[in-house]
C-alpha cells in the first residue's frame, strides 16, 4: 500500500510541476503580450504588472515544490513532504483569498478598468507614439469585437482630434473599414453602436464555464497533493521496518 501511495503521489507531484509551468508561462505572457486586452491594462495599471510577477513567483514555487515532493516521495524523506505540504497549503489559501478579493472588489476593479480605458481614449494620438502599444491593442479590440469606446462611441468625443472635427473617428470604430489604426472620415451612423464593455462582459460570460473549470481543476490537483503528501508522511512514519527479513 505504501508503494501504491508513492506512485499516486509521484503522479500528483508531476502534475503540480506542469501546473506550475503553466502558471509561470501565463505570468510571463502577461508581461510580454502586446496584442490582447491585457496589454491595454498592463501598460496603464501598475497592479497588472504586480499581479504578473506574483503569478511568476507562484508558478516557480509550485514547480520547485513539485520537485521536492517527488524527491521526498521517492526517498521517503518526511521533512521534504512536510515542507511540500506547508507551502502547497499556503498557495491554496492565497488563491482562495485572491478569488474572494476579486469577487468582493469586482465593482471597484470594473471602475478602475473604465478609468484606464477613458484615459487611453482621451490621450489617443497615433502620431506621437507615446502609448502606441496600448493604442494598437485597443484598436485591435474595437475592430475585432466590432465595438466602439467603452460605454459607446460617444466616449470618443472626449478626444481632442474627434471633438474638433465632426466627421473624424477612429478607423477601428468604422464599420467595414479597411484600416484598424488611426483616424478616418466617418459619421456616427457608420460606427459600431455598442460599447466594448458589453462585448468584454459577454465574452467573459460565454467563457465563464471554462474559467471556472480550470480553477476547480487546479484546486482539485492541489487538494490531492495535500492529501497524498499527508498520507505518505503517515505511512512512512508507521512503516514497521523490524518486519523486514534480515540476511
Amino acid at each position: 500500500e505504501l508503494i501504491r501511495t508513492k506512485h499516486l503521489a509521484d503522479d500528483n507531484f508531476i502534475s503540480l510541476q506542469i501546473l506550475g509551468a503553466v502558471i509561470l508561462g501565463f505570468g510571463i505572457w502577461i508581461l510580454v503580450d502586446k496584442t490582447s486586452f491585457i496589454a491595454v491594462l498592463q501598460s496603464s495599471s501598475h497592479s497588472i504588472n504586480v499581479g504578473s510577477y506574483i503569478l511568476i513567483a507562484i508558478g516557480g514555487v509550485t514547480m520547485v515544490m513539485g520537485f521536492l515532493g517527488c524527491v521526498g516521495a521517492v526517498n521517503e524523506i518526511r521533512c521534504l513532504l512536510a515542507l511540500y505540504f506547508i507551502f502547497l497549503l499556503i498557495i491554496l489559501i492565497a488563491q482562495v483569498a485572491v478569488g474572494v478579493f476579486i469577487y468582493f472588489q469586482r465593482d471597484q476593479l470594473k471602475n478602475e478598468m473604465s478609468t484606464i480605458i477613458d484615459e487611453l481614449i482621451v490621450t489617443y494620438n497615433p502620431e506621437d507614439n507615446v502609448n502606441s502599444n496600448a493604442e494598437i491593442t485597443w484598436d485591435y479590440i474595437q475592430h475585432t469585437l466590432q465595438c466602439c469606446g467603452w460605454k459607446g462611441y460617444q466616449n470618443w468625443t472626449k478626444n481632442p482630434s474627434v471633438s474638433n472635427h465632426t466627421d473624424t473617428f477612429p478607423c477601428s470604430c468604422v464599420q467595414n473599414s479597411n484600416s484598424s489604426y488611426g483616424f478616418c472620415n466617418a459619421t456616427a451612423s457608420n460606427l459600431y453602436q455598442s460599447g466594448c464593455e458589453n462585448q468584454v462582459e459577454s465574452w467573459l460570460k460565454d467563457n465563464l464555464g471554462i474559467i471556472l473549470g480550470v480553477c476547480v481543476a487546479v484546486a482539485v490537483i492541489e487538494l490531492m497533493g495535500l492529501i497524498l503528501s499527508m498520507c505518505l508522511c503517515r505511512k512512512i512514519q508507521n512503516e514497521d521496518y523490524t518486519k523486514v527479513p534480515k540476511y
